[in-house]
């Protein structure tokens, strides 16, 4: 199986980088910017729907 890798990008600051969805949590739990450290669920911090959608698939929601 290929990985696969997603955008994310934090509401507040804007810092950038990219995640494996298998690593990640499911999409409404918290979740931290590793920058300033804000605290939302973590399909605010896709930065594209598609990167959502490949974060759903990943958790069979």
């Amino acid at each position: 199986m290929q990985e696969a890798w997603i955008q994310l990008q934090c509401p507040e600051c804007g810092e950038q980088w990219e995640a494996n969805p298998a690593d990640l949590p499911e999409p409404d739990a918290e979740f931290g910017c590793k920058d300033c450290e804000e605290r939302r669920p973590l399909s605010e911090f896709t930065k594209t729907a598609r990167d959502f959608e490949i974060l759903e698939e990943f958790h069979g929601s």
